[in-house]
């Protein structure tokens, strides 16, 4: 793809005016559930410890790798008490192929060490008690509370979704928590649990990072990115 286009694609953030930003958000929803009707979290659990674990090990790494490592873990590992009383070292080794290990080995001793001694071994299903537990920000509570409870309590904003907002002309935003208010404003709240995970899935597979595929993308013509791009050729 020319440099031109690369970059107008990732989007140099000019989000619409309110009522233009709103009528877009419509439209690409309706889209988006039309291409992407089943979409939801990518992450292989059986419950909500199980999610919340591989949320927490999904930063900064895929869902796939961590998907690799997570049948082996959550059977060693079955319990809050489990993380919290593993053995120096051991919690690492087994999450190591996620990367920064070590921090994320801490997280899960504290989540567990939290989970027994605050909320009898459960798994929070408020937005303020999930954000209290160590390791665990919005992005992953969002996650937990939309894929295990069904709850709505915000959108998921990763990096594709950061990433797709901006482009999309949805918001302007320089934080993920901003771009989640800015989405919450013109998205309907029913929505907010599939759309995140629908912007998730197109990023992955068309509105890549370094190689957004515009030729192929559905949501083209109502994006501003993919519209200017071709003008800059």
């Amino acid at each position: 793809m020319p440099r031109e286009k690369k970059t107008t694609a990732q989007g140099r953030a000019r989000a619409a005016s309110g009522p233009e930003r709103a009528r877009r958000a419509r439209a690409l929803l309706a889209r988006l559930q039309k291409d992407y009707p089943d979409a939801a979290c990518s992450l292989t659990h059986a419950s909500p410890l199980q999610l919340l674990v591989a949320t927490i090990l999904s930063a900064q790494c895929t869902d796939e790798r961590v998907n690799r490592i997570t049948p082996d873990l959550f059977q060693k590992y079955p319990r809050p008490e489990d993380y919290a009383a593993s053995p120096p070292g051991a919690l690492e080794q087994d999450i190591r192929s996620t990367g920064f290990f070590n921090n994320k080995a801490k997280s899960l001793r504290g989540l567990g060490k939290a989970l027994v001694e605050r909320h009898g071994g459960e798994v929070p299903r408020t937005m303020e008690e999930l954000l209290q537990l160590p390791g665990v920000a919005r992005k992953t509570a969002n996650v937990v509370l939309g894929t295990a409870f069904g709850v709505a309590s915000g959108i998921t904003v990763d990096t594709h979704v950061f990433r797709l907002a901006r482009r999309l002309g949805l918001s302007a935003a320089g934080s993920p928590e901003q771009v989640e208010r800015d989405l919450m404003e013109v998205i309907p709240r029913a929505d907010w649990i599939f759309f995140g995970h629908a912007l998730i899935q197109h990023g992955r597979r068309v509105c890549q990072a370094r190689q957004p595929r515009c030729a192929d993308c559905a949501l083209a013509r109502l994006c501003p990115s993919a519209q200017a791009a071709p003008e800059e050729a």
